[in-house]
């Protein structure tokens, strides 16, 4: 009888030892999760396109890893007061691209007062191979290839431009060379400057250092002045 009874008491606290350790191994799980998540953004019902966003409209949910999907945010305050570009589905992730700012026009990364303009560069395939999105460039507009020197001229047009986006393969430009294409943000009055360089002469780009923002006023500066020996006190005098 004893041994009947202590059997069913060694049954109970293998039971109970099981369960204990099932609900500790839960906890310990819901700790682990709470501390490796975090919270994403998303749409706290249907959004239009056009609606600028208030608290309302938004609402976080728990994301369990600490890496987001490319774009979303973890705060609301970080996409509160942008203006929905494409409309969103109740509980949808509210990510960048969907959203115009005034840094960034709907993903395509045009602030508000600036425009992307694309050129075709000639001999500048060293350059093209080290340009990344959000380099600093300088525009160099090469014309003339006459017979004399003095007949090819070379002129730095814009300064500290900033890489919007490359595009390796060559695509026709408008003089029907395949050239390949690299899209910069400019200031309305440098658009015109740029379309100009495009069509009508080859365009070359320099690579700058993003800490540099100084600039020059520089003329342009023909072959037979290098020849000459005459470009060095020229760039003497405008320095």
């Amino acid at each position: 009888m004893k041994k009947d009874n202590m059997g069913k008491l060694l049954g109970v606290a293998l039971v109970v030892a099981i369960m204990c350790t099932g609900l500790f191994y839960m906890l310990f799980a819901m700790k682990a999760n709470s501390q490796t998540g975090t919270t994403m953004v998303v749409a706290a019902k249907v959004l239009k396109a056009g609606t600028v966003l208030v608290p309302a409209d938004v609402k976080t949910i728990p994301w369990p890893v600490p890496q987001l999907p490319l774009g979303a945010h973890r705060d609301p305050k970080e996409v509160i007061g942008n203006t929905v570009f494409d409309s969103m589905a109740q509980d949808e992730p509210v990510l960048t691209a969907r959203l115009s700012s005034a840094q960034s026009g709907g993903g395509a990364g045009v602030p508000v007062g600036l425009r992307a303009v694309s050129i075709h560069l000639t001999d500048s395939t060293g350059v093209l191979a080290l340009l990344r999105s959000g380099q600093k460039v300088d525009v160099q507009v090469v014309v003339g290839r006459g017979q004399k020197p003095d007949d090819t001229e070379v002129r730095t047009a814009l300064e500290n431009l900033t890489v919007l986006s490359v595009t390796p393969q060559p695509e026709q430009s408008s003089q029907g060379h395949n050239l390949p294409v690299v899209t910069l943000l400019a200031k309305p009055s440098e658009v015109d400057v740029l379309a100009a360089a495009d069509s009508g002469g080859r365009v070359r780009l320099s690579l700058r250092n993003p800490l540099d923002e100084a600039t020059r006023s520089r003329g342009s500066l023909s072959l037979g002045s290098v020849i000459r020996g005459g470009a060095r006190s020229e760039f003497a005098e405008n320095r």
